[in-house]
């Protein structure tokens, strides 16, 4: 498996005073470092050594974010009111539950 295309992001760490690098499909791993391409080329190889060790043992590794592949809808379970208050806000506004729901989960915070 290539582990070029898992998701990584650097980030600094005022708790440990250095830039800490992460991989968004191994949550459980991190790499501290001084600055932010030593800790990004860190987690990258920790990360390619985990995967190694997963694979050798017959554990299963991760698919990387970036290869997976989306339908377009997933499934949300949401209290009986909520789900009224949301079909009536749909209805007053003339559009279906699908679009003011997906309105609301594209909406900037």
């Amino acid at each position: 498996m290539q582990t070029d295309h898992y998701t990584y992001r650097v980030t600094w760490s005022s708790e440990d005073g250095e830039h800490v690098g992460l991989c968004v499909e191994l949550p459980s791993l991190s790499w501290l470092a001084a600055t932010p391409e030593k800790a990004l080329t860190g987690i990258r190889q920790m990360v390619a050594s985990t995967v190694a060790d997963m694979q050798a043992s017959g554990e299963r590794v991760p698919k990387p974010v970036a290869d997976r592949h989306y339908r377009g809808e997933f499934r949300v379970r949401i209290p009986p009111q909520l789900h009224w208050m949301l079909a009536m806000q749909a209805a007053e506004e003339g559009v279906s539950l699908n679009r003011l729901a997906s309105a609301k989960l594209a909406a900037p915070r």
